[in-house]
């Protein structure tokens, strides 16, 4: 293991990732309601519209985040009271090239940002690790549910791990974190790009597109789907992407009787965990053209311990470091930056 460590002195200018802010609770407003029409029924008032992408993991996101706010709040719970609302992203209408070619950075979220900031809804609900360490001015990212399982799961149907697959096998995957570190441990292996939904990447996989995947057991545990995984692989094995299995809820800056209903749902341990993996990746400035890889938990003694990970996109180079501190905000912040 290479300790790795970068110089953090051009961090000012660097601003704090992801608008980190301690969930408040403020004096509410009066609601401002949007109307939803749905068709051969009266209108109805929403109280929330929800903003999110189409795919089936987006839309079982949303409807968790819808669950939990009714759950929360009575008023919420009435029939019509939170509204989906659907947004096609420029990573979903472009499918066909690596995502570092189309832009990179913000390709799953620029649109339902747009939404937000112009009012069509009131929340934005992502996966954290689609997110940009820097969110748009105007914009706060107040909440995050608590975190899934942060492994990757291993799909195939010929064999039950990476290393039981014979040397020029083909493995499919869109991201250059996976794919460098399959490289580094099995470099007789074959790695292309591998992109779309889950359900397009396992039909792809049964027709022999491939021969094996690459999928974040989250997304599959959401979508009921955990059974297709052949095996799971550890961290030590695969370290995962920057705030993977983690959802983030976002609203406008000024809009406190949203900010209120996100407090409610906030899970800290996760917030500060995805805090201490995004300042990681901000200082280093990564993008999709940079396999860089975080972990920080909460350990047994209940401190933080992170690990983190760059990699050269062959897989020719992996530097690994790792970091402990207490699990506190401000300290995690600083662990990450260190790193």
């Amino acid at each position: 293991m290479v300790s790795l460590r970068c110089t953090t002195a051009h961090h000012s200018l660097l601003g704090s990732p992801t608008c980190l802010v301690r969930p408040r609770r403020r004096a509410c407003p009066v609601v401002r309601a949007a109307v939803a029409v749905e068709a051969g029924a009266e209108a109805k008032v929403s109280l929330i519209r929800i903003g999110t992408r189409g795919s089936p993991l987006a839309l079982a996101q949303a409807h968790e985040t819808r669950e939990k706010l009714k759950a929360a709040h009575s008023e919420l719970a009435e029939e019509g009271a939170i509204e989906i609302v659907i947004i096609k992203t420029t990573g979903d209408m472009i499918l066909d090239k690596p995502l570092a070619d189309i832009g990179g950075k913000g390709l799953f979220t620029k649109e339902i940002d747009d939404a937000l900031l112009q009012g069509r809804i009131d929340i934005a609900v992502h996966s954290m690790k689609d997110v940009p360490t820097y969110l748009p001015e105007g914009t706060i990212l107040p909440c995050n549910l608590p975190r899934e399982d942060v492994r990757d799961a291993f799909i195939c149907l010929t064999a039950n791990s990476l290393a039981e697959l014979p040397a020029g096998s083909v493995v499919g995957s869109a991201s250059l974190r996976r794919q460098s570190q399959i490289l580094y441990r099995y470099p007789s292996l074959k790695v292309v790009n591998f992109r779309g939904n889950v359900q397009t990447r396992l039909r792809k996989l049964k027709e022999g597109d491939v021969s094996a995947t690459l999928l974040a057991l989250a997304g599959l545990r959401r979508l009921n789907m955990a059974e297709n995984a052949t095996a799971v692989l550890s961290v030590e094995e695969m370290l995962p992407a920057v705030a993977q299995g983690a959802i983030g809820i976002a609203c406008r800056s000024n809009d406190d009787k949203m900010m209120e209903y996100l407090s409610s749902l906030n899970h800290e341990d996760t917030r500060l965990a995805v805090a201490c993996e995004r300042e990681f990746l901000a200082v280093l400035d990564g993008n999709c053209r940079t396999p860089i890889a975080a972990y920080a938990y909460r350990d047994k003694d209940g401190n933080c311990s992170f690990r983190g990970l760059l990699a050269s996109p062959d897989g020719s180079k992996v530097f690994e470091t790792t970091r402990s501190g207490p699990y506190s905000f401000d300290d995690m912040v600083e662990l990450g930056k260190d790193a």
